[in-house]
């Protein structure tokens, strides 16, 4: 028998137990720490209903990020969207591009 090929018939190595498995929970049964999201009804409104934003922090992280013009093909985004209780700032914001922008505004708006 070549070397370092063990014989069949011996038991397994110690260093190859099979571990129990830890059970998993379904997706549906995961807690998350934060509480859920509500909508604003304290927010400021434009005439149309929307969400007033500020244009000076808009301005203002479009400055910090090197970009005071805009990227093109990109938007400023909410990290924690303002109708969530997002706070209208530089440190909420960040760039996203159009079609990002797009999928996380059919997820938000449900």
């Amino acid at each position: 028998m070549p070397r370092g090929i063990a014989p069949r018939s011996s038991p397994p190595s110690p260093h190859h137990e099979s571990k129990p498995k830890t059970e998993t929970k379904p997706k549906s049964q995961v807690t998350s720490a934060k509480p859920p999201a509500t909508k604003c009804e304290s927010c400021p409104r434009d005439a149309h209903g929307k969400i007033q934003r500020s244009e000076v922090a808009k301005r203002d992280f479009m400055k910090q990020s090197g970009y005071p013009n805009g990227r093109p093909g990109y938007v400023v985004d909410h990290i924690v969207p303002l109708a969530k209780g997002g706070k209208d700032t530089p440190s909420n914001m960040q760039w996203q591009t159009t079609a990002e922008a797009r999928a996380k505004d059919r997820v938000e708006r449900r």
